[in-house]
């Protein structure tokens, strides 16, 4: 399939860091004497600023799992509209063009999804066929491609939408001084993307020839690493699970991966001349660029993602792309788009210019 275009969208509320930082501290403050812990993780993550779902005394206002979930539905229906117009936006396709919509999340919960509210607002067609994908976390934005990839193999006249809204704001436990509730108060931001896939028939009756292309994707899935991310979700809603072992994960595996599923195609890593990489934090980029021996750069739109927006769980690796596109490779340059999330596991796709 041919990616037509990437959309983003984020809420409109956007807070710099340090003001974040003054915020939890005020509010920590009143329950735990060692708030100094806010500053210091907040500033490990570095990131620089965050769009939220909400205003930061709205949040105050979010007494039980169900406001944050109506929270999540009502801003996740409007920034993911947003994202689809943006994403449809100068392709020459509108909403009846769309034959099928993947959507992704892993920050709220909605019967019927936000894909189906959606249907009405954009004009979606009655017959469009809707793909709600809940749990695959940061890994989605690249899981949801390669699916997307696959329909479109066996549908190459039609064009496919993937949907990915996270509002992570809305998962954070206010009663939780953990490290890891601790690290994603800072990490984690809010937006969505979408992605326009065109069918190969149908991208060439259009004239694209732009790219990027989709080539092949590859699964890998670590057993035994249930525990490593995720969530627990109770009465408060979602708890975050987060293991400090993710870095050291990555190294044990992702190198093997990315060689095995290059050398299927025929290629190495040398042959890769654009990183597509899902921003998971300082750590976990630091262990791709070491494992994958990446250097001058390679990981640069992912660095300067993490550190504008945060990281976006599934929405990141599309906010990466669509700035990728955005910086137009060389024609016939091979990409590699990676990310990593709860199984735990990876996903790879491979692009080309």
């Amino acid at each position: 399939m041919f990616i037509a275009k990437v959309g983003i969208a984020q809420p409109p509320h956007r807070y710099e860091q340090e003001q974040l930082v003054e915020a939890l501290t005020w509010f920590w403050s009143k329950t735990h004497h060692n708030t100094s812990r806010v500053r210091r993780f907040h500033e490990s993550v570095q990131v620089g600023a965050r769009h939220l779902a909400l205003s930061v005394p709205e949040y105050l206002e979010l007494k039980t799992f169900g406001d944050a979930n109506d929270a999540f539905i009502r801003v996740g229906t409007d920034v993911g509209e947003q994202a689809v117009r943006a994403a449809l936006d100068g392709t020459g396709l509108g909403p009846a063009d769309v034959d099928a919509i993947y959507f992704v999340t892993v920050t709220g919960v909605a019967t019927p999804s936000i894909d189906a509210r959606l249907v009405g607002r954009l004009g979606l067609r009655p017959d469009v066929k809707r793909v709600p994908i809940f749990g695959l976390g940061c890994v989605a934005g690249a899981a949801g491609i390669g699916r997307l990839n696959d329909y479109l193999v066996g549908h190459p006249d039609e064009v496919a939408l993937l949907l990915s809204v996270e509002l992570c704001s809305l998962t954070m436990q206010r009663g939780d001084f953990s490290v890891p509730n601790l690290i994603a108060s800072g990490l984690f931001g809010d937006g969505a993307a979408c992605a326009v896939g065109v069918g190969a028939r149908r991208a060439q009756a259009m004239g694209l020839d732009g790219g990027p292309r989709v080539l092949a994707s590859k699964s890998s899935f670590y057993p035994g690493t249930e525990r490593v991310m995720g969530w627990d979700i109770g009465a408060d809603g979602f708890k975050i699970v987060l293991s400090a072992t993710v870095p050291d994960i990555v190294r044990a595996n992702i190198g093997r991966d990315v060689d095995g599923f290059l050398t299927e195609q025929g290629l190495t890593r040398a042959d890769i001349g654009v990183w597509v990489s899902h921003p998971g934090g300082p750590k976990v980029l630091q262990a791709f660029e070491e494992s994958l021996d990446l250097h001058d750069g390679e990981l640069g739109v992912t660095w300067d993602s993490l550190r504008q927006v945060g990281n976006l769980s599934s929405a990141s690796v599309l906010f990466v792309l669509q700035q990728t596109m955005a910086n137009q490779p060389a024609p016939g340059s091979y990409g590699l788009m990676m990310a990593m999330g709860p199984g735990f596991c990876a996903e790879l796709v491979l692009l080309r210019w």
